[in-house]
């Protein structure tokens, strides 16, 4: 049971990223999901230290908030000249900067150290348990990262049209009266409670991992954005569910050996895709080359 629960907790964290993750890739912020990762830190220490608790309801709200400030302070960087990239390193290291601050000043005697919140630990899983009404129903890290999984596939769902406008063209969004801001804001929330959510599984930095290397697999292997969805989501059950035997195989880490996985299966789509392989365009190329030299 303690591999179906560390497998399933892996899938839901792969599919809850990855769902997110496409959205994030198409809109050309795959770099404020790293950003979002990791300034989302000091909200969760700031959560802890008014709540007294490390209930997770409280770290989602202090990261959510964060997160969209984070947002806010990228944009506003932006409209004030600075270049995109410039504005998401300074603003994603300085709010990850306070957070390690305050972690190693206010939360010494508290288990919620720098490796804890960094790298996390996907093999405790089984053993952190919710109690109901005297019976045991599994693991925390399922049920919290199970309704996150819930809340963006309805969210998504509900506003699905919207969304996808608002990706492959935010000014016609706009003129046909779609509030591209609300929308944007909603998004970059759902990224702050997921990427909360799976701390305690695979930690903030290997979180990026999932956002970003399924989506863009995915993004190599369909132009339609709902296949791109499914395709993501399966590639990242894929590399998770594989990475998890590997590292039983090699005795190392779990999310390491994910994330490696997940990159694995990039770099195959990346030289084998039907339509931007790099190998099929080579073969393509000198096809076309021989058939000039045949006709001349």
């Amino acid at each position: 049971m303690n591999d179906f629960w560390i497998l399933l907790t892996a899938a839901l964290v792969a599919c809850s990223c990855s769902l997110l993750g496409c959205f994030l890739v198409l809109r050309r912020m795959a770099m404020i999901g790293d950003a979002i990762s990791h300034s989302v830190l000091p909200g969760i220490v700031i959560a802890f230290l008014l709540s007294g608790s490390r209930d997770s309801f409280f770290m989602m709200l202090g990261a959510s908030v964060i997160g969209l400030v984070t947002v806010f302070l990228i944009q506003l960087f932006q409209q004030s000249g600075v270049q995109s990239d410039a504005s998401i390193g300074v603003v994603f290291t300085a709010l990850f900067s306070v957070g390690v601050v305050l972690v190693s000043v206010f939360t010494r005697q508290v288990d919620l150290d720098l490796d804890c919140v960094l790298y996390g630990e996907i093999i405790r899983v089984p053993w952190d348990t919710i109690t109901w009404a005297g019976i045991d129903i599994g693991p925390k890290a399922v049920w919290s990262l199970g309704l996150v999984l819930l809340l963006s596939l309805t969210v998504l769902g509900l506003f699905y049209k919207q969304f996808k406008l608002c990706s492959f063209d935010p000014a016609m969004a706009a003129a046909v009266g779609i509030p591209v801001a609300l929308f944007h804001y909603l998004l970059m929330g759902l990224v702050s409670v997921t990427t909360v959510a799976s701390f305690e599984s695979v930690g903030a930095i290997l979180v990026v991992g999932m956002l970003v290397v399924p989506a863009a697999t995915a993004y190599l292997l369909t132009e339609r954005l709902g296949v791109m969805i499914v395709y993501s989501m399966g590639i990242g059950v894929l590399s998770s569910t594989g990475g998890y035997y590997i590292s039983v195989w090699l005795d190392a880490s779990i999310a390491g050996c994910m994330i490696t996985a997940a990159g694995v299966l990039f770099v195959v789509a990346l030289l084998f895709s039907p339509t931007h392989g790099v190998v099929w365009r080579k073969l393509k190329q000198r096809q076309d080359v021989l058939a000039a030299g045949q006709a001349g």
